[in-house]
Parts: structure tokens; C-alpha cells; sequence
């Protein structure tokens, strides 16, 4: 199945993901279903995205037992690291004062706050308490809203997972000539390295499209130019 999208949505992935990750096989149910989704997610779904990591994942993951925080570096070694932000740091700060994290757990204010500031799509957690909390999600949107990001989509691997088969359930229904048509569309884009050259390939194209008597319509007047007021 050609996927036409080719970049790749970003996941930022949370201290508890990586805990599971790593973790012992459990016994109990619960526990050995969250286990089981967030190793599929990393093992049979890793191509459909692009796995995130901050200075807050790597800090949280060195507690504990030092040879499970050895397990969880490693899983973690070639992981992208978004760096902190004044940005990141008030909008923290606006998640505590606004109660969507209590004031005692910052650590979590900072990992949502980064995801939103850096905008990645989705940050997958086990932390129902303070992250992927259905009572607190509205709330964490409105307040990332109000100081002007777009909230990222706070979810846990199980969910994300859902969501990937929703959209293959979809993709399978897809006609001969759609397939086609994308197989096109990214032959061509494969010949360009900038959005430059395809402008220039583009400009050189009309001027031979209307030697040949195709029509054009000429673009609207730019609107980037306003009046200045007296």
C-alpha cells in the first residue's frame, strides 16, 4: 500500500511508555495488555511514525533501579531530544496554574507543554492521572489554546494504535485509479529538491503550456502590501 503522506507524524513518547517498554512480562492482565500494545506500537507500527523524546524523558528515566534505567537508555539511544524552552516553561507553568497538573508533578506540566510548543501530533502515555486524563483533556487543550499553540493529541499506545487501524481499514478500500493517481503525484514530486524548483519547473512549464494555446488565469494582486494609515 503506497502511503502518499510521506512525512511522518512525530509521537512524543512519555517516561511511562518507555517503563513499559522495557518492563519484565507481567502476570496480570492489566498490566500485560498495556505491555503488549506499547511493543506492537514500537515494533510493527515504528515506520508509520517519528518517535520524540525531551530533556524531561531522559532526566525521569535515569530513577530507579539502574539496570531497568539502563534498559529504558537504550531503547532510547537513537531517539530525537527536543530541547527546553522559555515557551515551553510558561505554558508549563499556565498548566499548573490552571489545575490541569497539580502543582506537585511539573515534570508532567513540561512534557505536554514541550509536545504542544515543538507541535507534535500525538504524545502517547500510560499516566492516566495527570496525562491522558479524560476528565483533564479539555482542559489541557483550552488552556494550550489560550497562550496561542495547538494542542497535541494526548493519547495512550492502545489508542493510537486504534487510530492507525481506522485509517488502514480505510486506505484498503482504495480504488485502482486512486493508487494510480498517487503513484503519479509522487513520481513527480520525487524530481524536485526545493519548493524553488518546482516553482521555477512550474514558471518554465506555463510559458511552454501557453505557447501551445492552453488559457491561463493571472493570480489575484498580492495582498501581502497594506495601506499604511495617516
Amino acid at each position: 500500500m503506497i502511503q502518499y503522506n510521506t512525512l511522518k507524524p512525530k509521537v512524543y513518547v512519555e517516561t511511562t511508555v518507555v517503563s513499559y517498554l522495557v518492563a519484565r512480562p507481567s502476570h496480570d492482565v492489566t498490566l500485560a495488555a498495556r505491555q503488549q500494545a506499547t511493543q506492537q506500537l514500537w515494533t510493527e507500527y515504528a515506520d508509520n511514525f517519528e518517535f520524540i523524546i525531551s530533556n524531561i524523558v531522559v532526566s525521569e528515566i535515569r530513577e530507579g533501579d539502574p539496570i531497568a534505567a539502563q534498559r529504558r537508555r537504550e531503547v532510547l539511544t537513537d531517539l530525537t531530544v527536543l530541547d527546553m524552552s522559555p515557551a515551553a516553561n510558561m505554558l508549563a507553568q499556565d498548566l499548573i496554574d490552571a489545575g490541569a497538573v497539580p502543582q506537585n508533578l511539573m515534570p508532567d506540566a513540561q512534557h505536554i507543554a514541550v509536545a504542544a510548543v515543538n507541535s507534535i501530533e500525538y504524545l502517547i502515555s500510560w499516566n492516566y492521572k495527570h496525562i491522558v486524563n479524560e476528565t483533564k483533556r479539555q482542559l489541557i487543550n483550552e488552556v494550550c489554546h489560550a497562550a496561542g499553540f495547538q494542542p497535541t493529541t494526548l493519547c495512550t499506545p492502545i489508542e493510537l494504535i486504534e487510530e492507525i487501524q481506522v485509517k488502514e481499514k480505510i486506505d484498503t478500500r482504495m480504488d485502482p485509479v486512486l493508487e494510480e493517481c498517487y503513484r503519479m503525484k509522487e513520481a513527480f514530486a520525487a524530481k524536485f529538491n526545493s519548493m524553488q524548483e518546482l516553482y521555477d519547473y512550474l514558471v518554465a512549464e506555463t510559458e511552454k503550456n501557453k505557447a501551445l494555446g492552453w488559457k491561463y488565469l493571472p493570480p489575484p494582486q498580492s495582498r501581502t502590501k497594506r495601506n499604511k494609515k495617516d
